[in-house]
């Protein structure tokens, strides 16, 4: 039955009712401070802006470029470093008869940067600090080798010297 009627369930009833309430929420658009209702539609409210880091406003600030670069050589040195550990575990394991502290050390190390470097290279994307190709090099072409993510470090340097 609806509400505040007669008795007598109106041929829409309640359901019509949400439905004329949420159409005119959705006319007057959000409050200051609320997120927009429709994605990828811009707001006009200043509040929105200075919302959180990963907000769909806050997406478009540019990260301070010292400190990206800082971030952007940090993972350049800890992906070739891991490609070195990992070119240590190959040459331990097939070419050194697999010495087993040295393999499993070297094993373990591998798997931990390699879960570290994919964690941060995804953040970094996020962040814009990375292009999402390296990130995709770097989290999913890693676990089969962390090659590809060192020559995509190397690759994103010549292309960021070149664009100096």
């Amino acid at each position: 039955m609806a509400d505040g009627g007669d008795g007598a369930a109106a041929p829409d009833g309640a359901v019509a009712d949400a439905v004329n309430e949420e159409s005119e929420a959705l006319a007057r658009g959000p409050a200051p401070g609320e997120a927009s209702a429709h994605p990828g539609e811009a707001s006009t409210y200043p509040s929105e802006a200075s919302a959180h880091p990963y907000s769909r406003a806050g997406r478009t600030r540019v990260v301070d470029s010292h400190r990206s670069q800082v971030v952007f050589e940090t993972l350049k040195w800890t992906s070739l470093f891991h490609s070195c550990v990992y070119l240590s575990l190959l040459v331990c394991a097939f070419a050194l008869a697999k010495p087993e502290p040295a393999t499993f050390v070297l094993g373990l190390g591998h798997g931990l940067l390699w879960i570290f470097m994919s964690i941060a290279c995804v953040i970094a994307a996020r962040l814009r600090i990375v292009p999402l190709r390296l990130a995709v090099a770097v989290a999913v072409l890693g676990g089969i080798g962390p090659f590809f993510g060192s020559g995509e470090f190397l690759r994103e340097q010549r292309r960021r010297a070149l664009a100096r």
